[in-house]
């Protein structure tokens, strides 16, 4: 299983002045540093939550079809399944029809389930990367990610804006990657 993705979120769940309130900076000069270290404060926390915050289209790739009757898919919350593709052992692709499964965008991590009495195709698949699920995860405003996910992000942005340089490890570091670590195991999502 390898998933990527195929789309980014549009928005952050933190706002430049929020992050810059953190910062405690009142000047413009470091707009374009602070944005950049939004992206990367969300990006970092998604990989430690296996979650995606905001809205973003990913492609899960798997190399054959389960052996019970659904797909986990990774990085909730789930919002919709585009498709699911699947390659037969020419490369030649087919999309497993949308009335044949059901997608659960209730449960944590999310999943496409088979309908009552509907199996998963039986072509005989290629032998790496067979089957993609093309869908779109993450929370659909900033609004909706939990505090605790805004909090650890801006714990990240304002150590880093002050430790531009690599930091000797030491009790600040760690308090700083400790709070980080509390605040995002609360929700986190424990990879399957």
């Amino acid at each position: 299983m390898t998933y990527r993705v195929i789309t980014l979120p549009t928005i952050e769940p933190i706002l430049l002045e929020e992050a810059k309130s953190q910062c405690r900076v009142d000047i413009d000069d470091d707009d374009a540093y602070i944005e950049s270290l939004i992206g990367a404060a969300r990006l970092y926390c998604e990989k430690i939550d296996w979650r995606s915050y905001l809205t973003q289209t990913i492609e899960l790739w798997l190399d054959r079809w389960p052996d019970d009757a659904e797909i986990s898919i990774p990085r909730p919350p789930l919002q919709s399944v585009s498709k699911i593709e699947y390659y037969n052992t020419s490369d030649t692709v087919a999309t497993f029809a949308a009335t044949s499964y059901f997608v659960d965008v209730v449960s944590e991590p999310g999943r496409v389930a088979l309908r009552y009495n509907k199996p998963w195709p039986s072509t005989t698949l290629r032998p790496t990367n067979a089957i993609c699920v093309t869908y779109v995860a993450g929370w659909t405003a900033a609004a909706l990610v939990p505090k605790t996910i805004k909090q650890a992000m801006l714990l990240l942005i304002g150590h880093w804006y002050e430790n531009r340089e690599s930091t000797t490890v030491g009790a600040v570091s760690r308090a700083i990657e400790f709070g980080v670590m509390a605040l995002l195991g609360i929700d986190r999502v424990f990879r399957f």
